[in-house]
């Protein structure tokens, strides 16, 4: 009987898993899409990831602080992307009621993109003020 199961279970997961590469990338680049769409914070980040990058051809940044820039860029819209797909997840599974576990889980995903929406801050501090204190001065 336990055999049986598994089999049914197997059956049903495998459906959902991608077969190749190319699924698997094209999915990958829907959830993305989706997410810059219906997420205004993603779309907010984005922009500042579009400011980051004028100003660090503005200022000629070394490789090294590229590498911290382009570090807490991915950092922040990674996190973001996770927030997004754990509340999906939450309200799916509290059919939008609301619950304290499920208050806890998003409030805890959300405190996830702060820890690196102010690391990439800080990177950013390091990096651009400097460079705009010399302009200035």
């Amino acid at each position: 009987m336990g055999l049986r199961d598994s089999k049914k279970r197997s059956k049903f997961v495998s459906r959902w898993k991608n077969r190749h590469f190319v699924s698997s990338f094209k999915y990958a680049i829907e959830g993305l899409v989706t997410a810059y769409r219906e997420e205004r914070n993603l779309r907010f980040h984005v922009g500042s990831v579009i400011l980051v990058v004028i100003m660090g051809c503005l200022f000629h940044v070394s490789a090294n602080e590229w590498l911290w820039l382009l570090l807490s860029i991915f950092f922040v819209l990674a996190s973001e992307v996770w927030n997004t797909a754990i509340e999906n997840a939450v309200d799916l599974a509290s059919e939008y009621k609301k619950h304290p576990l499920a208050k806890k889980a998003k409030d805890t995903a959300a405190g996830g993109v702060l820890l690196a929406a102010v690391f990439s801050m800080i990177v950013g501090a390091i990096v651009f003020v400097p460079k705009i204190w010399q302009l200035l001065f």
